[in-house]
């Protein structure tokens, strides 16, 4: 599904039909596409933004824009928690991130390192790896 081309934020570069690529959300996800575009709050500034689609058809407002440096944060912040090791105190990354559950980080790398999980997530740390 191509994005709407008339709302604030102006996109330049798309990937229309995400739903068909939303790792394991494939083919039941309200992302229908992602955009790299002229900010909706700052036309000056790029954002990324996530098209979401409510099931009646209309473009959702809980579609989400951030500031690309926000983007590459969360990628920061993701990497850095897969390659944290248990109870390591000090942080992994220059964002200075702090577990404030032990338990829930316990659950996070199991989330991370289970083979369901991994089969969406692995490919994509290629892609990225190669990239850079």
């Amino acid at each position: 599904m191509s994005i709407p081309t008339h709302l604030q934020h102006q996109p330049v570069i798309t990937v229309d039909n995400y739903d068909g690529k939303d790792g394991i959300h494939t083919g039941d996800t309200d992302a229908k596409a992602l955009s790299i575009g002229r900010a909706q709050y700052d036309s000056t500034q790029f954002s990324a933004k996530v098209f979401r689609q409510t099931d009646s058809g209309r473009w959702s407002r809980q579609s989400e824009e951030m500031p690309l440096h926000r983007v590459l944060d969360l990628a920061i912040l993701l990497v850095g928690a897969m390659k944290r090791e248990a109870g390591q105190e000090s942080s992994m990354t220059s964002l200075d991130e702090k577990i404030l559950s032990a338990s829930g980080f316990q659950d996070l790398q199991r989330y991370l390192k289970d083979p369901c999980n991994a089969q969406h997530l692995n490919p994509r740390l290629d892609e990225l790896k190669r990239l850079l």
